[in-house]
């Protein structure tokens, strides 16, 4: 059988108050898949995957996310997106939530799944830099003494 975790000792790990546990429990948001309380002098037990789940949810409110978008958030992730939370990367910059599930693939959680853009500049510099090499002669290439392009040829 798995661990459980009881309610003090989750907010303990969790860094969050027992107030905010229950109405998190109570609305939905995380429920214990353990065992649930089931009336006075109960207790909740959670599991591990419970305790990532409320981890990432202070982790987001701790950037500035409101529960409200939270919510969504996850409703998302469990709903649509399906995968293990540990194969997922979240981003916010306190207004949204995004899911990177591959180093290429970003998608706003809040805006029903929209994928988005990232474009990583190092590479397009590494990549620009590269194309002008073999298409310009040296004094026309034009570049700038970073010093990034030898350090990443070894050259």
């Amino acid at each position: 059988m798995e661990q459980g975790y009881r309610g003090p000792q989750a907010c303990k790990i969790i860094g969050i108050t027992y107030r905010q546990l229950d109405y998190w429990a109570r609305t939905d948001l995380v429920k214990p898949s353990l065992k649930d309380a089931n009336g006075s002098g109960t207790q909740r037990l959670y599991s591990f995957q419970d305790l990532v789940h409320l981890k990432v949810i202070k982790n987001l409110l701790d950037a500035g996310v409101n529960l409200p978008q939270i919510r969504k958030a996850v409703e998302f992730l469990k709903d649509e997106l399906r995968m293990p939370l540990e194969k997922v990367t979240l981003l916010s910059d306190g207004n949204t939530v995004y899911a990177a599930t591959s180093d290429k693939e970003y998608i706003d959680l809040l805006k029903r799944g929209q994928g988005v853009i990232a474009i990583a500049l190092g590479p397009v510099f590494d990549d620009l830099q590269g194309t002008l090499e073999k298409l310009l002669p040296a004094g026309e290439q034009g570049l700038p003494d970073t010093g990034r392009r030898r350090a990443s040829t070894g050259s």
